[in-house]
């Protein structure tokens, strides 16, 4: 049997015959085969269907090998492109991402007018959150075959790097190209809902669903839209009728405005030590009998459960805290009723001694200090003294400035 016969065969039968890689390494290998140019394409083609068995048995290490073979035996080889995605396929099974990467630039600068290895490479990169280099191979591939499918999938990847202007370009060239397809319109509504204008996303998503009504994620994107413009009724509005026709991207839209909705106040613990709802002139001494005494001190805790999981770094921060006085418009909401402060008012310190938070019942305490006057007659109006929250859920969104603070009259506002 000859030296190509015996190559066949080993490569044919690799669970059963010694493996080539175990006799020559690849500089050997070439070496071998230089002499036999018109089968090294046939001989290629061998190790690449040996690599798909060894592939399917998920035997990846050696299906690495095969095709590893099959692509230096004959780098020019018209099934370069199939061994190549195969390749790189089994470097992902492997978790050798970086390894599947560099696949795809080797097959870039062996063909690089080859526009789909240029929009695999960039496909691949893109999924590694390497934007700016998925846009150059986008870009290459958009060159080498402007498709209205290769121009949609650059402009997605210019969409990560902010790049509005030539993407808009993009996706408006998608309509022109393929004017029957939601794909232009579609792109043209992320365009503009990332860019910041609502209105004309809007638009666009509900072009995108006449021309195809059933396709739901533009549906969705008017959902995400209204979210991100704060507008978090109308977001949920959608995210019901939603329900009815795609539960999971509902239920998706339903994650994205919770994490969206500003977090409120939502109400006070009864437990709180402090009696929050008692009205004006109310005596200090009433709240404890220790208080009786001129000049003493007490600790008080005020206990708030949040609308929302909350930061708890923000929370603890008692400088995001703020105590003071209720004043408004309305006399019946501002402090005292808008009566004149008798000389026996005392005043509270206007940041917290303390804040503990629990994230698990969401609920806030807020310790501070209520002092006893000099001549042991304080009064005070509890029920108007204001604690405002200037801070932070979970997710970075800042408090609803209709919910950031919370009187015993009042409650949220």
């Amino acid at each position: 049997m000859d030296g190509i016969a015996t190559i066949l065969q080993n490569s044919l039968y690799p669970t059963t015959q010694s493996s080539i890689f175990d006799e020559k390494d690849g500089t050997d290998l070439l070496a071998a085969l230089v002499q036999q140019q018109n089968g090294l394409e046939t001989l290629s083609n061998q190790f690449l269907q040996t690599g798909i068995d060894q592939y399917l048995k998920k035997d990846y290490e050696e299906a690495v090998k095969s095709f590893e073979a099959a692509i230096a035996i004959a780098p020019q080889s018209s099934y370069n492109g199939e061994t190549t995605q195969y390749l790189s396929q089994t470097y992902l099974k492997l978790e050798k991402t970086d390894k599947a990467i560099e696949t795809y630039e080797k097959a870039v600068a062996r063909e690089p007018s080859n526009g789909d290895l240029h929009s695999a490479l960039a496909q691949l990169l893109y999924s590694e959150d390497r934007y700016d280099e998925a846009v150059q191979q986008y870009r290459a591939a958009m060159e080498l075959n402007p498709s209205a499918t290769t121009r949609y999938a650059y402009g997605e990847s210019l969409l990560k790097v902010n790049n509005y202007t030539e993407a808009e370009i993009q996706f408006n060239q998608v309509k022109r190209l393929d004017p029957e397809s939601y794909a232009g319109d579609y792109g043209l509504g992320k365009m503009y809902a990332q860019s910041g204008d609502k209105a004309k996303a809007i638009e666009h998503f509900e072009k995108a669903l006449k021309l195809d009504p059933e396709f739901y994620d533009a549906y969705a994107e008017i959902g995400y839209a209204y979210a991100d413009d704060g507008e978090i009724e109308s977001a949920r509005a959608v995210a019901a009728e939603l329900e009815e026709k795609d539960e999971n991207l509902a239920s998706l839209l339903g994650y994205y405005i919770d994490e969206k909705e500003p977090p409120r106040i939502a109400f006070a613990l009864a437990e709180s030590s402090f009696p929050y709802r008692m009205s004006k002139g109310y005596s200090v001494s009433s709240i404890d009998s220790y208080l009786e005494n001129a000049g003493a001190e007490l600790s008080m805790t005020m206990k708030f459960i949040f609308s929302k999981g909350m930061d708890p770094a923000s929370i603890e921060n008692r400088f995001n805290w703020q105590l003071s006085r209720a004043s408004s418009s309305n006399i019946a909401e501002t402090y005292n009723f808008g009566d004149t402060i008798p000389a026996t008012e005392i005043n509270l310190d206007p940041y917290p001694d303390y804040v503990l938070y629990d994230k698990d019942s969401q609920v806030a305490t807020v310790g501070f200090t209520l002092r006893q006057n000099e001549t042991a007659d304080g009064t005070i109006d509890p029920s108007h003294i204001v604690f405002k929250f200037d801070g932070k859920d979970v997710f970075g969104v800042s408090m609803d400035s209709d919910g950031d603070e919370y009187s015993g009259f009042s409650g949220t506002a």
